[in-house]
């Protein structure tokens, strides 16, 4: 099956492009979420203008990621958890903590573009990668101490 694609969707294509899927994937996921459209050739005509729009929207995007990222620079977070021996953490900051962080110092970030792979859990500095736009990824340091008794 050809559809065109909508939306920018992961491991797939960006938006605009021509793709082909396998017939359950296009209709039951692809169509119903409205990421993609039939590739007929009245859509087909379609796709130049949505694909010049996509080109001015995409640029506009990445300027400012490029502008946040810019922003971003000597930027870091820290953090104070309880932790046991051999400085493990009970619990664990994951990508949601990192992004309130971010957001009570002003910055509105997605937790979804915070690259970290697995949460943190131990003591130590961090560097995670924040890839604002598909082009622009900055690295924001990371600083878990350990909690003072009170």
């Amino acid at each position: 099956m050809d559809v065109i694609l909508k939306e920018d969707v992961a491991k797939l294509g960006s938006r605009g492009d021509l793709v082909k899927v396998a017939e359950g994937y296009g209709r039951n996921f692809l169509l119903p979420r409205k990421l993609a459209i039939e590739a007929t050739p009245g859509n087909k005509r379609v796709i130049e203008q949505m694909r010049a729009a996509a080109l001015r929207r995409s640029a506009k995007e990445k300027a400012q990621a490029e502008d946040l990222a810019k922003q971003f620079e000597g930027v870091g977070v820290s953090f104070e958890r309880r932790a046991g021996e051999h400085d493990q953490l009970f619990g664990s900051v994951t990508s949601g903590d990192i992004a309130e962080a971010l957001e009570k110092k002003g910055f509105n970030v997605d937790r979804r573009k915070i690259q970290l792979h697995e949460p943190l859990k131990t003591l130590g500095e961090f560097t995670v990668p924040v890839r604002l736009h598909k082009d622009v990824t900055t690295h924001l340091k990371i600083t878990i101490e350990k909690e003072t008794p009170k």
